[in-house]
């Protein structure tokens, strides 16, 4: 199994070009499934997830092919409704494939995402509103089997904000009959850049960004060519680790609009950032200040960048509370980053971090996809050598991590398992 050794004590200098956002291809690339024709889409991130997602399609009697970051997908062949565990289970975000297969085929057979409970992740959002937009929804034996003569158009309230919800539900809605409002929508740059594809594969939906999109309904959609959007976490990453190690980096190929939320805290914690027309500079400015932090759904401060944030105010003077509202299991890292010195107290979902002087390389064991960017981050300050376990989890989300961090100067290597 492959791990990762990093060096501490070098300051990230230069630029980095920011790849296209998982969290965007995912979706778009099961919106694929609502038309006949050939699709394609650059800017796609050559990732773990994304080849899971063309497996998932190509089962589903899609024609797929990815060359130089460009996914061609064409799903006329589309002759299979159902998606099962040994695919689902490499990702929970196959669940998109859903709402697309039922207004597509009139029904699916879609597996739950392994480890799935659904009451802690909203899955249940996903069945209740395609029982409003029509469909009969089954669980058996650990799938979800949806059936319907025709969606037809409903208002759709989400009791809590959900992305893959609002995704899987415009997507159903799209080919619905009728008009359909979903309230208290999720408002992220990927559920537009999903409506933004539909839009131009011919749908009518307005409102995506806000709480309440609108989307009436159309006979059929047709083939489209679109650019995935930048990735704002893998921004986000980076400027993290230029604040971190006192660097300077520019940041090119990203969407400064989506990132208002980490620029804020980062500025208040001491890093410089300039916004520029080739991209976001940003300079650390030593010594780091503790900042309070609390997750929130879009446009507040991503779940994804919590972890990463949490290095910094691990070595910021003082102590702040950072509070995660969005995953009940989100401070998994922390007992890895107590290994390299940290001073974290957690009491249910909230963590007190007391700046130290200083972290110590140790040999540590990545949980989860943006844990495993935290103990990568923290290892680029920690005196002598941090060795990161089981990296398949970032492999699943950053695309060449460890050689965009050598280009900045980091001494960081990947040793083949």
């Amino acid at each position: 199994m492959d791990k990762i050794l990093v060096q501490g004590g070098h300051p990230l200098k230069g630029s980095v070009t920011i790849s296209g956002a998982k969290n965007a291809a995912l979706p778009i690339l099961s919106a694929a499934l609502l038309c006949d024709g050939p699709n394609t889409f650059s800017n796609v991130p050559d990732l773990r997830d994304i080849h899971s997602t063309m497996e998932l399609l190509s089962h589903l009697g899609a024609r797929c092919e990815m060359a130089d970051h460009t996914v061609r997908v064409d799903a006329a062949g589309l002759n299979n409704h159902e998606a099962p565990y040994d695919l689902v289970r490499k990702m929970r975000a196959s669940i998109l494939v859903l709402g697309p297969l039922v207004a597509r085929l009139k029904r699916a057979r879609v597996s739950l995402p392994g480890g799935c409970a659904i009451g802690a992740r909203p899955i249940n959002l996903h069945l209740r509103g395609l029982e409003l937009l029509g469909a009969t929804i089954e669980l058996s034996h650990g799938y979800v089997e949806a059936v319907c003569e025709q969606l037809r158009g409903a208002e759709i309230y989400f009791d809590m904000v959900t992305v893959t919800g609002t995704e899987n539900l415009m997507m159903a809605a799209a080919l619905a009959d009728g008009t359909t409002v979903l309230r208290n929508a999720a408002c992220e740059p990927e559920v537009t850049a999903l409506a933004d594809v539909l839009n131009a594969m011919g749908a009518r939906i307005q409102g995506a960004g806000t709480p309440d999109i609108v989307i009436e309904g159309v006979a059929r959609l047709h083939p489209v060519e679109a650019r995935i959007i930048p990735d704002r976490i893998e921004t986000g990453t980076f400027m993290a680790a230029a604040a971190l190690t006192n660097g300077d980096v520019t940041i090119h190929g990203a969407e400064p609009d989506h990132m208002e939320a980490v620029i804020h805290k980062l500025r208040r914690a001491g890093a410089c950032i300039e916004v520029r027309n080739d991209g976001i500079r940003v300079q650390g400015c030593a010594p780091l200040h503790s900042v309070d932090l609390k997750t929130l759904p879009y446009p507040g401060f991503p779940t994804d960048m919590q972890a990463q944030f949490m290095v910094l105010m691990s070595v910021a003077r003082g102590s702040c509370l950072i509070t995660e509202t969005i995953f009940e299991n989100r401070f998994i890292h922390v007992s890895e980053l107590h290994r390299m010195g940290a001073d974290i107290t957690v009491t249910g979902n909230v963590a007190l971090v007391k700046g130290v002087s200083r972290l110590s390389g140790a040999p540590v064991m990545a949980t989860d996809l943006r844990a495993s960017a935290c103990l990568i981050l923290a290892g680029l300050i920690a005196e002598n050598t941090t060795e990161v376990n089981r990296v398949y989890h970032l492999d699943r989300g950053y695309e060449s991590l460890e050689r965009k961090f050598q280009q900045l100067g980091a001494a960081i290597r990947r040793v083949k398992g």
